[in-house]
């Protein structure tokens, strides 16, 4: 029932009463509080409005963390959930996309950056006789290239007994694990990517009229590439994982399995297996 309804209600029982001056008084007293209680519900529901609003848009300080910035896509398999074996090979640019270029700076350290071109090992062969007595860690940041260029750089590292290293947010995939494989110290960064995938047989426009068996190729580097590895102390299980990821894929080895496999180091190889091993590995 509305005000109205109860006013004329009371109007009309009152115009019949011969006290209706003193009910009118009771009436209005009661109507004076009846609009005095809806005033204050109805700022109390404002303020309720106001204090939700403010919730809304109020920095919770229990709040999940913004989300963080695009993860480059080389470190993505090193998260948890990420799927190592359907990473795309990321594309060679900038100096990465050049042939492996070498730097001597402090401590020691070579800097071997770039993609391992063919015949580039030849280079290396000359920076490292010329320079062998001040370098003690090739460190390398490269997307790989030439298998067999890879395997004789790894190989006169071992003979010279260096050390290799991988910076924490550098990367050596496809072939340049290889190579890194020789030092007698390996080392990598927290966030180094380090990552393989098959070998496959490249035949040059003027060898075309020369029958290949690819497959036998590859089968023929794969078996080299293994025994390569065992000689330097590496598990062939990282081969295993390069065998069964596609060319245009990459597997990328997280620091756990870096360490089982022996691909990375806590100290140095054992001089004499070391030795040997440079000197089986053909």
């Amino acid at each position: 029932m509305t005000l109205s309804s109860w006013k004329d209600r009371l109007h009309a029982w009152l115009s019949g009463n011969p006290d209706e001056q003193v009910l009118r008084w009771i009436f209005r007293g009661v109507l004076a509080v009846t609009v005095a209680v809806l005033a204050a519900d109805l700022a109390s529901m404002n303020g309720l409005v106001g204090n939700a609003d403010a919730a809304l848009t109020r920095p919770d300080d229990d709040a999940a963390p913004s989300s963080p910035g695009l993860v480059p896509s080389i470190l993505a398999p090193l998260l948890p959930g990420g799927d190592r074996r359907l990473m795309p090979m990321p594309q060679s640019q900038g100096v990465l996309g050049k042939p492996m270029t070498f730097e001597l700076v402090g401590e020691g350290k070579l800097m071997a950056t770039g993609t391992i071109t063919p015949g580039i090992s030849e280079s290396f062969a000359s920076e490292v006789n010329k320079r062998g007595d001040y370098i003690k860690t090739v460190v390398l940041n490269s997307p790989g290239g030439s298998v067999a260029d890879a395997l004789a750089m790894g190989k006169l590292i071992r003979e010279r007994k260096l050390a290799t290293e991988v910076e924490s947010g550098k990367i050596c995939a496809s072939s340049c694990p290889l190579m890194f494989a020789g030092g007698v110290e390996r080392r990598a960064g927290a966030k180094a990517a380090i990552g393989v995938h098959q070998v496959f047989s490249m035949t040059s426009a003027k060898d075309s009229q020369v029958q290949h068996d690819d497959m036998s190729d590859a089968q023929r580097i794969s078996a080299r590439c293994q025994r390569y590895l065992t000689d330097m102390g590496v598990n062939t299980q990282m081969w295993i994982h390069a065998m069964e990821t596609p060319k245009d894929k990459l597997f990328v080895f997280k620091p756990d399995e870096l360490k089982s496999l022996n691909i990375v180091t806590a100290g140095d190889m054992p001089v004499a297996s070391s030795a040997s091993g440079a000197g089986k590995a053909r």
